[in-house]
C-alpha cells in the first residue's frame, strides 16, 4: 500500500495526500448479496431534534455486511476480491466458500486473491486464518478480537492496528492492544492472525475542506469564540484563551478520569493505555 501526492497546481491539491487504490483494490462495486443501505441522520434523534452537532450531508454511502464473527468453521474459503469500503478504514476482502455463501472480512496486510483461509479450532496460525486464543502461538501478531466468546471481533480492526498475544494465564490470554493497554481475554475468544491492511491511512491527508464535507462532517466552531451563554470557555473582552479546556457541559476535556472505578471488566485490565 502506497500513497499518492499531488504537485501544488491548486490550494486543494496543495497538501492533500491520498491511498492509491490502484493495484490494491481488485473490485469496483461491492456484492449485491452481502450490501444494504444507509439512512443518514445529520445528528438528528427520532425525533428529529439535533443531538450530535456538526454531522451532514457527506456522500450517500452502503453498508457492507461484515462477518465478525467467522462462524463457518472448517470450511475453506477462497479470496475473491480485495475492496473499499467507505464505513471503515480498513480494505475489506470478499470470500467464496467452498459450500457457496460468500462473505466480507477485514483485509489483512498480505492477503491476495486466490489464497485460501479458514477459521475454527484446528487451523494453522497463517495470515487472514481466525482460531481461538488458546490455539495461536504466543508473540503472535492478531486482530479483530472478541472480547466475548461467540461476540464477534471488536477491537484491533481500524487500518495498520494489530495486537500481540504476549502469554497465557489459566484460563485467560494476556494480549497487549494497540492502545499499549495490557489485558486478560478468554482463551475461547477468537482473533484473525495478521496486521490490518492499508497501514498507510494514517500518512494521509485530505488538503481541503470540502473533502469532509464529502464525510459528513459539518464545520465545527471552537468554545473561545462562543458567549459565555453558550460555551464555559466562551466570552471575554479580546481574545482570551478560554481557560481551564472543558466540554460544552462542563466536563474537564483533559485529565478527568470518565471510566467508572466500579466497572465490571477493571480486573481483566493489568495495564492501562499509554497517555
Amino acid at each position: 500500500m502506497a500513497v499518492r501526492k499531488f504537485k501544488p497546481t491548486t490550494p486543494g491539491q496543495r497538501h492533500k495526500v491520498i491511498g492509491v487504490f490502484k493495484g490494491t483494490i481488485t473490485a469496483t462495486t461491492p456484492e449485491k448479496s452481502l450490501t444494504v443501505g444507509k439512512r443518514s441522520t445529520g445528528g438528528r434523534n427520532s425525533s428529529g431534534q439535533l443531538s450530535t452537532r456538526y454531522r451532514g450531508g457527506g456522500h450517500k454511502r452502503k453498508l457492507r455486511l461484515i462477518d465478525f464473527k467467522r462462524n463457518y468453521d472448517g470450511v475453506e474459503a477462497v479470496v475473491k476480491s480485495i475492496e473499499y469500503d467507505p464505513n471503515r478504514s480498513a480494505r475489506i476482502a470478499l470470500l467464496y466458500y467452498v459450500d457457496g455463501s460468500k462473505a466480507y472480512i477485514i483485509a489483512p496486510n498480505g492477503l491476495e486473491v486466490g489464497q485460501r483461509v479458514i477459521s475454527g479450532e484446528d487451523v494453522a496460525p497463517e495470515v487472514g486464518n481466525a482460531l481461538p486464543l488458546a490455539k495461536i502461538p504466543v508473540g503472535t501478531l492478531i486482530h479483530c478480537i472478541e472480547l466475548k466468546p461467540g461476540q464477534g471481533a471488536s477491537m484491533a480492526r481500524s487500518a495498520g492496528t494489530f495486537a500481540q498475544l504476549t502469554s497465557r494465564e489459566g484460563d485467560y490470554a494476556i494480549i497487549k492492544l494497540p492502545s499499549g493497554e495490557t489485558r486478560k481475554v478468554l482463551l475461547s475468544c477468537r482473533a484473525t492472525i495478521g496486521v490490518v491492511g492499508n497501514s498507510d491511512h494514517a500518512l494521509e491527508s485530505s488538503g481541503k475542506a470540502g473533502r469532509s464535507r464529502w464525510l459528513g462532517r459539518r464545520p465545527h466552531n471552537r468554545g473561545v469564540v462562543m458567549n459565555p451563554v453558550d460555551h464555559p470557555m466562551g466570552g471575554g473582552e479580546g481574545r482570551q484563551s478560554g481557560g481551564h479546556p472543558r466540554s460544552r457541559t462542563g466536563l474537564y476535556a483533559k485529565g478527568l478520569k470518565t471510566r467508572s472505578p466500579k466497572k465490571h471488566s477493571s480486573k481483566y485490565i493489568i495495564e492501562r493505555r499509554k497517555k
